[in-house]
């Protein structure tokens, strides 16, 4: 089989979206497959060709993301697929491997995925570095508890999520750098946040929005939809379905979740794609209704060890001579001496002994501050040369709050 790599042209559109289709094994509806086309990118696509047949692909996102300290430019990697006619040829493994070394020589340090099978991208170089949990929350007695807090000042306002869009944004951009794994919004992306087709709804109404403010302005807001329901006995048994949820201070984004688990005709209310923080944990009056779980949320890749490393602020000093094992950037593949202070950091190549040694996939896991090393050490993934030097490592790379993404891309 004879392959060419290139990025695929505008007018091949519709060739990517019979590939995505058949990759995923999913049916994408007109508007979606709109939505996607606006905010890809086409100049960072990657097709690979058998002749004119497009048979393989994977795409990247410029994105600005907020990682311990600041924003940093980060590749989004998404829409990874070959057609299933063409499995088990290398094409993915052909695909991903050109794809870094493009990342890697337009300067970009980072990149960054959401997995739709988490067992195959640990092979290239990508580590779980953020999780997520969802809620499926059922309603008895009181919502909050007693100590959930409060604000006089406060109002809600039932708002059109067509019409209130500048008000969610302005609240995006006000928590953005506050957490590790969010990032910018570009106007096609929150087009997607806000579209209320049919296929949208999922049989549970248009997207509903509520607006929490003072006299300053907006505190926080809330997306949902709810599907109505009453059991034979003509008992209401709705649910309601959160699709977002920000609150700029502890009242207001208590103050949400009020309105939320409060809705009249409403018993169940399911959450998906929430960090594993979530202040909520602590407000439930019966934290044993959250019937929460876990799942990944970001993967990280460490494209440019070297430049990567400083990127970030460490919440501790370090000074650790790592040996990182990266079988598909060789560029990483040696000893880095990483020292870091309240100052900055820094990650300079090195002839000093290890004091560990690891794969570029636990620098990716570790790297939004969320994956402590000490598990990953028992797993037998890191080995310690020196005592202690997993320890300070994980403790420098640790970060609050947990890292967590939001949004699928």
């Amino acid at each position: 089989m004879s392959l060419s790599l290139r990025p695929i042209a505008e007018k091949e559109w519709s060739a990517w979206i019979t590939l995505d289709e058949e990759a995923f094994g999913n049916a994408i509806p007109p508007h979606r497959a709109e939505l996607f086309r606006r905010n890809a990118e086409f100049d960072r696509s990657l097709g690979a060709f058998e002749g004119d047949l497009l048979v393989g692909v994977t795409s990247v996102c410029s994105f600005t993301m907020t990682v311990p300290g600041g924003p940093i430019p980060v590749g989004g990697v998404t829409s990874v697929g070959v057609l299933p006619s063409h499995r088990r040829r290398g094409i993915l493994s052909t695909l991903m491997t050109r794809q870094l070394t493009d990342l890697h020589e337009r300067g970009e340090a980072v990149a960054a995925l959401y997995a739709s099978e988490a067992a195959i991208y640990g092979r290239f170089g990508y580590g779980r570095a953020a999780d997520n949990l969802f809620f499926n929350i059922t309603k008895r007695g009181p919502a909050l508890a007693r100590h959930a807090p409060t604000d006089p000042a406060l109002r809600l306002r039932i708002v059109a999520p067509t019409e209130a869009r500048a008000v969610f944004e302005k609240v995006f951009e006000a928590v953005l750098d506050s957490r590790p794994g969010l990032y910018a919004r570009t106007p096609a992306r929150w087009d997607a946040v806000l579209s209320d087709h049919e296929v949208d709804q999922g049989g549970a109404g248009p997207l509903r929005a509520v607006v929490v403010e003072d006299d300053g302005g907006p505190r926080g807001y809330a997306l949902f939809r709810i599907k109505p329901n009453f059991t034979q006995h003509d008992v209401p048994d709705g649910e309601l379905r959160l699709k977002e949820l920000f609150g700029l201070d502890p009242a207001a984004y208590a103050l949400l979740w009020r309105h939320v688990l409060e809705r009249d005709l409403v018993t169940r209310v399911s959450a998906w794609q929430r960090p594993v923080d979530d202040p909520l944990i602590h407000l439930l009056a019966e934290p044993r209704q959250l019937n929460a779980g876990w799942l990944d949320d970001l993967w990280i890749r460490l494209v440019d060890v070297e430049r990567a490393l400083p990127a970030r602020r460490y919440s501790a000093p370090v000074d650790v001579a790592i040996e990182v094992e990266d079988a598909v950037c060789p560029w990483n593949a040696r000893r880095w001496r990483l020292t870091a202070d309240a100052s900055g950091a820094r990650c300079v190549p090195t002839e000093d002994p290890a004091d560990l040694t690891l794969p570029v996939t636990v620098l990716g896991a570790a790297y939004l501050g969320g994956r402590p090393l000490a598990a990953l050490q028992a797993a037998g993934v890191v080995h310690e040369s020196r005592a202690g030097a997993v320890r300070e490592l994980s403790v420098a790379m640790s970060w609050e709050p947990a890292p967590w993404a939001g949004l699928i891309f």
